[in-house]
């Protein structure tokens, strides 16, 4: 067993003129799988950039918005969760502050609810 923390905040990014956000690589896996948790402060912006590879972006604390290439602002908050193709224009912010983990790779499918209203 290996007990660590991983809200480190070890890297102050602003690329794609991003602003109040930390960013902690967590793991990665054999193949082109890698972890990172994203801590984004009150007033924070992750600026508009097309996804490298497939991304999940889940929602671990706080809450925000997130957009597509439309601008078009989707509130979200903890326990939910965004999946963005390669490609994919998206950028996300908020007036609160957020921590979210990224989860990046080959495609990922999302799982449906084993339950209704799950």
């Amino acid at each position: 067993m290996e007990v660590f923390r991983f809200d480190r905040a070890e890297r102050y990014i602003t690329a794609h003129d991003s602003s109040g956000l930390h960013a902690t690589r967590i793991a990665e896996g054999a193949g082109p799988v890698r972890l990172t948790c994203l801590a984004l402060w009150p007033g924070g912006v992750i600026g508009t950039h097309p996804a490298t590879v497939p991304q999940v972006f889940l929602v671990v604390s706080g809450e925000g918005w997130v957009a597509g290439a439309d601008g078009e602002r989707v509130p979200i908050a903890a326990g939910q969760g965004v999946r963005w193709e390669e490609g994919e224009v998206h950028t996300s912010g908020t007036d609160s502050g957020f921590t979210a983990l990224a989860v990046e790779g080959p495609p990922l499918s999302v799982f449906e609810p084993e339950r209704p209203g799950a």
